[in-house]
């Protein structure tokens, strides 16, 4: 298995020093609450109904309520410029810049963000790694929102390139397991990891899992019902179907061998089987792989970890789908701050920069 640590070094990434970065906020958004891709790093999914305009807006009044931040027009003149720095708490992979710009763009347009990083980079703990400049009210009143989103993408996208990278040649995926709300954040946060990206949501693939499959009165009612509704609709889209037994994927083989169908990925849904010494046994994963020889696409799920996607990713499935990279994600820490220099040394005290 490969070591965690090893995974997040400095080395590992090979990551060279850029120069500052100037990104326009103004050119990310679009009048529609949309999303343009001009100055974006790494473009977010997309989503015929999600607005992220408005997602950012509703973070942004959760914050001030309806009387806004006491605090700050209490100890603030509303004049005051000053310049604010983002910095690394902790190593990671930076995440959710070009979202930030959007928050700032809604809080201030006339605030000026210049980056020393993008999207993706890996960032060492006590780096500046970005600099808001304008009005100190303003950038306050946006600091926590921006934090948040920016926090918990590093956090899933740091996970997504360790999982990613060790997974390899198999390809790492996320799954629906998001928090509510946030899911094209999260889905965003695993592109700029590295990783893939499975269905949005219910309305993009059809899925076939255990529950319809009972439902249905078995995996081969299940894909035919399936198969017969996409023809009745007039719907081009992918099908995954999940097996649970090499007796079900010998089903799924047959059927696919002898009818016109979707079916494009098997899932291979808890074939990989715990040791009590903390390896995994994967003889049933491997001997679906070498049963499906590569007639439809192949999905692992169960039982990946860190620890455990390596050797996954060496069955020869081509996919690998983990809940873990964003209903388990722990958030990279990050702060902005205008005295940077006070916040280092305080930083320093507690082993946090």
């Amino acid at each position: 298995m490969i070591s965690v640590s090893r995974l997040l070094s400095p080395q590992f990434y090979a990551i060279q020093q850029r120069s500052v970065v100037k990104m326009s906020a103004s050119a990310t958004q679009t009048a529609g609450g949309g999303v343009s891709h001009g100055s974006m790093a790494i473009k977010p999914p997309s989503h015929p109904t999600y607005d992220l305009k408005a997602v950012i807006e509703l973070a942004l009044a959760e914050d001030a309520g309806d009387t806004g931040d006491v605090t700050c027009m209490a100890t603030i003149p509303f004049d005051m410029e000053v310049e604010a720095y983002f910095l690394a708490k902790e190593d990671g992979i930076v995440a959710g810049i070009a979202l930030a710009e959007m928050i700032f763009e809604q809080v201030d347009p006339i605030l000026k963000v210049e980056w020393m990083r993008k999207d993706g980079d890996y960032v060492h703990k006590g780096l500046k790694f970005g600099k808001v400049t304008g009005n100190a009210h303003k950038i306050v009143v946006a600091e926590r929102v921006v934090l948040n989103f920016m926090q918990r993408m590093s956090g899933i996208a740091t996970l997504t390139k360790l999982m990613a990278d060790a997974a390899y040649p198999a390809r790492i995926l996320e799954t629906r397991k998001t928090a509510p709300g946030l899911r094209l954040v999260d889905k965003w946060a695993v592109l700029i990891g590295g990783g893939k990206n499975h269905r949005m949501g219910l309305f993009d693939m059809v899925m076939i899992k255990d529950n319809h499959i009972s439902a249905a009165g078995g995996i081969i009612n299940a894909i035919k019902s399936v198969d017969e509704y996409l023809t009745l609709k007039n719907l081009d889209m992918d099908v995954e179907v999940e097996t649970r037994t090499l007796e079900e994927v010998r089903e799924v083989l047959e059927y696919v061998s002898g009818s016109k169908t979707r079916v494009s990925r098997i899932m291979l849904d808890n074939m990989v089987v715990p040791l009590e010494n903390g390896d995994v046994d994967v003889t049933m994963l491997e001997d679906a792989v070498e049963l499906i020889s590569g007639i439809v696409e192949t999905e692992a799920s169960g039982n990946v970890t860190i620890e455990t996607v390596h050797k996954i990713g060496q069955s020869g499935v081509t996919f690998i789908s983990s809940g873990a990279l964003t209903h388990s994600v722990k958030a990279l820490d990050i702060s902005l701050k205008i005295d940077t220099e006070l916040a280092l040394e305080v930083g320093r005290r507690t082993k946090r920069a």
